[in-house]
């Protein structure tokens, strides 16, 4: 199949774009140019590559025209943020026969009530992001059930992998946080600790990218949530951080007016969106109808980015820290090799 990747050289595309040229695909990739794969697989060596810049594509109305007539059976779109600017796709593609597979977000789902959330029962969302997001995919599930364009919506959790911090035990990226759990340092953390976070490997959500293109038709019409088998609580992410390095983790509870006054607004801020949420969701709908097996729990998930912090001295900890047992990967994700299993190792 002939398939188009919009914002291909991010932290799903990494892992998508490889994915799809291994399983025979013809891929297009497009980007503005201005950032590389996270990482450099052979696979982007059979790789058409487009530049093109989408925010200014889509004021000028040319972005849609210009994807349509590359005329791919499948487009993937990474990098949607508005109702507007996914409209205008949607109008220039419909007709075309071409699959429109859609990257949403949990977020369209607000604070939990009922655990796990699934596609079928979800509070409103909060927020311009998660609003835009549930827009969006509302307006493409209306779109395909009234006989227009087919398009599919996944809704991934916190995508985490090597090349870029994940959130992290307090739901910001501040790495001071790990930096504190490393050495036994106590940490000031906002709420109760058992607020959830929803992590998810960035190849498992390629995986689920390349099989809704492959399933197409179990894909058409339907939302699915992609997240990691598992869920993490921000007081056992703390605790499993800490063991990582020998340590225990040492909580002070505080509220979160102490933790605004004492946290800059930048962490404050994300550490509120991720935990006021507190959501866990099924994969099961997932599972059931496309195939969606993820190869990673959300605790090898934030494994796998801190230890890639570490071995290339983005992230200071204390240490020595103790050898960590590698747990086996599935053989069948075909992640580029800079996720293979090793040891943390210290800064200096």
């Amino acid at each position: 199949m002939r398939i188009v990747v919009i914002g291909a050289t991010g932290h799903i595309g990494t892992f998508l774009v490889p994915r799809l040229v291994r399983a025979g695909h013809e891929v297009v990739a497009i980007s503005r140019g201005t950032s590389t794969p996270y990482a450099d697989s052979p696979e982007w060596q059979q790789v058409e590559r487009v530049t093109a810049d989408r925010e200014q594509e889509d004021r000028d109305g040319t972005f849609g025209a210009r994807i349509a007539a590359l005329g791919a059976g499948a487009v993937v779109d990474l990098v949607c943020f508005t109702e507007p600017s996914a409209a205008a796709l949607v109008e220039a593609l419909r007709g075309t026969g071409t699959h429109l597979v859609h990257c949403g977000s949990i977020w369209r789902a607000g604070a939990s009530r009922v655990l796990p959330i699934t596609e079928d029962d979800f509070t409103p969302p909060f927020g311009d992001y998660g609003v835009q997001k549930d827009a969006i995919a509302r307006m493409l599930k209306e779109e395909t059930a009234s006989g227009g364009l087919a398009t599919t919506t996944l809704h991934p959790g916190h995508i985490s992998g090597p090349g870029w911090m994940p959130i992290g035990p307090l739901g910001n990226l501040d790495p001071s946080v790990l930096t504190r759990l490393s050495a036994g340092d106590a940490i000031e953390a906002p709420g109760l600790g058992a607020e959830t976070m929803a992590h998810v490997h960035a190849d498992d959500v390629a995986q689920a990218f390349q099989l809704a293109v492959e399933h197409r038709e179990a894909a058409v019409g339907e939302d699915f949530f992609i997240t990691a088998p598992t869920a993490l609580t921000a007081r056992g992410y703390a605790h499993l951080a800490a063991s990582w390095f020998g340590q225990e983790a040492r909580l002070e509870p505080v509220s979160w007016d102490r933790f605004r006054e004492t946290t800059t607004p930048e962490h404050a801020g994300a550490s509120w969106e991720h935990l006021s949420r507190s959501q866990v969701f099924s994969v099961e709908k997932a599972r059931r109808l496309l195939g969606y097996v993820p190869g990673f729990t959300a605790e090898q998930t934030v494994l796998d980015a801190v230890r890639w912090q570490v071995d290339h001295d983005q992230l200071e900890v204390a240490g020595p820290p103790r050898r960590l047992t590698d747990r086996p990967r599935p053989q069948s994700a075909g992640a580029p090799s800079f996720t293979a299993a090793s040891p943390l190792s210290v800064r200096g």
